[in-house]
């Protein structure tokens, strides 16, 4: 469960209500009105929350926070916060969407990353399921294909992924000193991550690996490692070529303790929430997870 007491006053369930009559209008009609936009006008939405609307619009709308619940624009309801506290295991295992922002994502920690430090690892399986797909077959149907320097990569159109990586291609194109960092190893492959239960961001078509041969990986470097192990940072990737992914919403795997370095992954929530916690002063220090 995510400690942060930060809420954020979000414009997007802002509601004014007329202060004054207009001529012809009823005082008692104009009182009622007051009354009923009151409550969305002084509504806290937790940042992770705001997050989450703001970078999805074609699935949240402008009533999408009620009373802890995230509403869809097709009336589903999803429970934000389940109001347990978590190990850092069921953070990643048992994830609602309020523990993806249990850590504030800055790649600029690397390489000096915090103790199980590893913002966006934790996924709320449920929510990417409903957007992108809940199985291989229904993730397929979306896919594009987004051309990546001499390979054609599959990724979804939902959410405009597939416009955040040409995004992406097309401002790297600039850059010919990262060229050998490109080569794309894969972005869809429907599956598990390996010795878990839960989906690999790549079961929905938002991550694309590249720049193996130059990567790091914790488990390669750390093979008897665990999730709870104390383990040495290793990373090859230049700082340029993570910020111009990170520019068009894409999360950054040597970001994390657990550190991936070829990883990147559309995430433009933890991006996004990055960006609102820089900006409002949290009211505690970022949570410290059971050991």
């Amino acid at each position: 469960m995510n400690k942060f007491a930060v809420t954020v006053l979000t414009p997007l369930l802002l509601v004014f209500g007329a202060t004054n009559c207009s001529a012809g209008q009823n005082p008692e009609s104009a009182a009622k009105t007051d009354k009923a936009a009151a409550p969305a006008a002084a509504a806290d939405i937790p940042a992770g929350a705001r997050a989450i609307i703001e970078s999805y619009p074609d699935f949240f709308g402008e009533n999408a926070w009620q009373k802890g619940t995230l509403v869809w624009k097709d009336g589903t309801k999803t429970v934000y916060d389940d109001g347990r506290e978590k190990s850092h295991q069921q953070l990643l295992d048992e994830a609602d969407p309020e523990d993806m922002f249990h850590f504030v994502y800055d790649a600029g920690l690397s390489p000096d990353i915090p103790y199980l430090h590893d913002p966006g690892r934790s996924r709320n399986d449920a929510m990417f399921m409903k957007m992108y797909g809940n199985s291989a077959a229904a993730v397929q149907r979306n896919l594009v294909t987004v051309k990546w320097f001499g390979q054609n990569l599959r990724v979804p159109s939902v959410n405009g992924v597939d416009k955040a990586l040409r995004a992406v291609a097309d401002e790297l194109a600039k850059h010919p000193e990262l060229k050998k960092y490109l080569k794309s190893s894969g972005t869809f492959y429907w599956r598990q991550v390996r010795g878990a239960k839960r989906m690999s961001a790549h079961s929905y078509g938002i991550a694309i690996d590249i720049g193996v041969n130059h990567s790091a990986f914790w488990q390669w470097k750390n093979p008897r490692a665990t999730e709870t192990s104390h383990i040495k940072y290793s990373n090859s990737f230049p700082m340029e070529l993570v910020k111009i992914f990170e520019k068009h919403g894409f999360i950054w795997g040597g970001a994390w303790y657990h550190y991936d370095t070829m990883h990147f992954e559309y995430r433009p929530e933890i991006i996004r929430y990055a960006e609102l916690m820089r900006a409002a002063k949290p009211a505690k220090d970022e949570p410290k997870t059971k050991k």
